[in-house]
């Protein structure tokens, strides 16, 4: 089944990204590591509130939200969360109130983390912001603060983790076949896509997308927030759930949902040795800035397989850079110790 078959364009959706988003070739991180042939996704060029992957899926969210009449947009995240900073973007764009509510996360934050980065844009974005304790039931305090709203006489628009149920899961699936026709005008076949795998739309909307266009491309999530049987049973459920919710007849197969969590580290948002190295090897490398808690931890995974030999060396890898650089701004202690100099693998 084909994209154009499928029509995305019944379901409501508003112009938020600057897309399509470029596809570069990474020579200088694929000669140092000996291969694959390595190619990234612009999608932290998406524009709006410093852009990234989140206002792909905000497109059908918001434009569902206003088919509604919301006048009211509440979400949740981690207090350095870059879906809270591009909801907040994109609601200010659009004149709606937003009200989102923040949880204490990271175990042990330092000044850095609590007022700058994304709670720093959050702010100047406008937003209401509600704080919770970690370990907070958060999909019962959106609900909370929703019916609240309500109460209120406001007509609130509630979007879950990440923006990740099957509307906002559409950015991903409409973004598949963005990808596969830059490929096609570069003159090759992605082989594999990676991507940091949370709230799992991103994730789930590319398996789909891929499984609608017949597409043989593996996409290979690296876990970022919890072990890898929880996260993809969670990207399996969505990404289920989205392909019948497009109309998608055939099942998807078990092996299409590929989820690995050896770069997790310590857990969602704690940084670890080869994040760092990974932010600062494709930093002074490609001239490309990731985000300490997705970009950086994915990236780790993809040089380790490369390394280990985990990948072909003639197959094109692409990474998907879901953005957060403001992220980087909460990390500044962990990003700016001095690690071992980069070396290559090309002899390997």
């Amino acid at each position: 089944m084909s994209l154009d078959r499928l029509n995305l364009d019944r379901f409501p959706r508003i112009d938020l990204c600057h897309a399509p988003t470029p596809l570069e070739f990474m020579p200088r991180l694929t000669e140092h590591l000996g291969g694959p042939r390595l190619w990234v996704k612009r999608d932290d060029c998406t524009g709006t509130a410093l852009g990234g992957n989140k206002a792909r899926k905000l497109e059908f969210l918001l434009g569902e939200a206003l088919q509604q009449g919301a006048n009211h947009i509440v979400t949740l995240g981690a207090l350095q969360s870059n879906h809270v900073r591009q909801t907040a973007g994109a609601a200010a764009r659009l004149g709606l109130a937003c009200t989102v509510i923040l949880e204490h996360r990271h175990p042990d934050p330092d000044a850095d983390y609590l007022r700058n980065g994304n709670m720093l844009l959050d702010l100047l974005l406008g937003a209401n912001m509600v704080f919770r304790p970690g370990g907070t039931n958060m999909l019962a305090a959106l609900h909370e603060v929703g019916a609240e709203l309500s109460a209120q006489g406001q007509r609130p628009y509630l979007i879950p983790t990440g923006g990740s149920n099957p509307v906002g899961t559409l950015g991903y699936v409409k973004a598949a076949q963005e990808l596969l026709q830059q490929a096609k005008d570069k003159n090759f076949v992605p082989d594999q896509i990676v991507v940091a795998s949370g709230s799992a739309g991103t994730q789930a909307g590319l398996v789909v997308g891929l499984a609608a266009l017949a597409s043989t491309a593996v996409v290979q999530g690296f876990a970022v927030s919890q072990a890898e049987h929880p996260q993809h049973q969670r990207v399996a459920a969505l990404a289920a759930a989205t392909a019948r919710f497009i109309g998608h007849e055939s099942e998807l197969p078990p092996q299409a949902v590929r989820v690995n969590a050896d770069y997790l580290g310590k857990g969602y948002s704690i940084p670890s040795e080869a994040m760092v190295d990974a932010v600062q090897w494709v930093a002074r490398l490609e001239g490309l800035l990731l985000d300490p808690v997705y970009t950086g931890k994915a990236m780790a995974g993809l040089i380790d397989w490369a390394r280990t030999g985990r990948f072909r060396r003639d197959e094109n890898v692409v990474f998907i850079h879901t953005g957060g650089q403001a992220g980087l701004f909460g990390f500044c202690d962990t990003l700016s110790q001095p690690r071992p100099a980069i070396t290559t693998n090309k002899a390997a």
